[in-house]
């Protein structure tokens, strides 16, 4: 299959290395404004490249493209690839607004091709195994999802702030976690060294069924910290998402012969640890193999854009009550 990747600073070098590595995937481009990132696209990765991506795509004609420009410019790229001939793959966030995103839907639908969304924390084989351990009802009840992501600041962002760089992710998770759609948000921001955006967030989601959410995001913390809690009648689930590991705290007094789904939990108690066993992968070579799996046989994306969408509406939805202090029913 014919692959090709539009914009190639550090998200799209990887796209281009992990296609180059992948069975079945033959690459026929790279483009990007910047001559030096395609010079050492060109030297690293042997593929040829173009500073105008519509003449890579014309010329090239691809199947599948990964679009990793900033998310200002993921409408025209994407609408231009869609309407001669190409799958995408856009990497978050679908678009800069929810009427671009449901034009770009509303396009590839139209013409039968697919558009799966970059939210590559789904992939992650820790956070994987705790999906499968959630809807096989090792924890019982879900109380309460709380997501962590903050570190520095990346020198690669410059158009969006922290919500709508790091937030998608989150909720996303969420929703993947939890099967359900988010009923209200509030949030509290904050602008503290990064000069254009907001770099600072506390966030809380209801969900249906009482599960709530916590969203603790930012870009001041000197260390970087990815980690996301499930709470719930057995236990507490925690994936460290840089680790690609998952640990369980049991809760023994719903455990055995003290839980039963037709009487009330007698109490929480702490109980032992369990780390499993997890077979790490590159979270974005399972991403990008499930869209290219996708395409050939002609299967859903595990990430739809309507995945995408939402993940965009909610973070947008976090970013308009940290500016009006206020609830937002999403």
């Amino acid at each position: 299959m014919k692959v090709a990747v539009i914009g190639v600073g550090s998200m799209g070098l990887n796209h281009l290395r992990v296609y180059t590595e992948l069975e079945g995937a033959q690459v026929v481009g790279a483009s990007d404004i910047s001559e030096e990132r395609l010079a050492l696209c060109g030297n690293r990765f042997s593929v040829k490249t173009y500073t105008d991506y519509q003449e890579l795509i014309k010329k090239e004609k691809p199947e599948a493209v990964s679009i990793t420009v900033p998310t200002s410019e993921h409408e025209k790229v994407a609408t231009f690839c869609l309407k001669h001939g190409a799958n995408l793959l856009v990497e978050k966030p679908i678009a800069a607004t929810v009427d671009e995103g449901n034009r770009l839907i509303a396009l590839a639908d139209k013409l039968g091709k697919q558009l799966m969304v970059g939210h590559i924390i789904r992939f992650n084989p820790a956070m994987q195994s705790l999906k499968k351990r959630l809807e096989n009802g090792d924890i019982g009840k879900i109380f309460q999802v709380f997501c962590r992501r903050v570190g520095p600041f990346p020198a690669r962002i410059r158009d969006v702030g922290v919500v709508v760089d790091l937030a998608p992710h989150d909720v996303d998770i969420m929703r993947f976690l939890t099967g359900k759609d988010p009923e209200r948000v509030y949030a509290e921001t904050e602008q503290r060294i990064h000069t254009d955006h907001e770099d600072l967030l506390f966030a809380l989601l209801r969900f249906p069924e009482g599960i709530t959410g916590a969203l603790e995001i930012n870009w001041l913390t000197p260390a970087k910290v990815r980690e996301t809690l499930v709470l719930g009648e057995k236990g507490l689930f925690r994936v460290d998402d840089l680790m690609q590991d998952l640990y369980f705290h049991e809760n023994p007094q719903a455990l055995g012969e003290l839980w039963s789904p037709f009487r009330a939990i007698r109490g929480v108690s702490e109980g032992s640890m369990t780390r499993f066993s997890i077979k790490r992968q590159e979270p974005l070579k399972a991403e990008i193999k499930a869209f290219i799996d996708a395409v050939q046989t002609g299967t859903p994306v595990p990430v739809t854009g309507r995945d995408g969408l939402e993940a965009l509406r909610l973070s947008l939805a976090l970013v308009e009550s940290g500016k009006t202090h206020r609830v937002i029913e999403v």
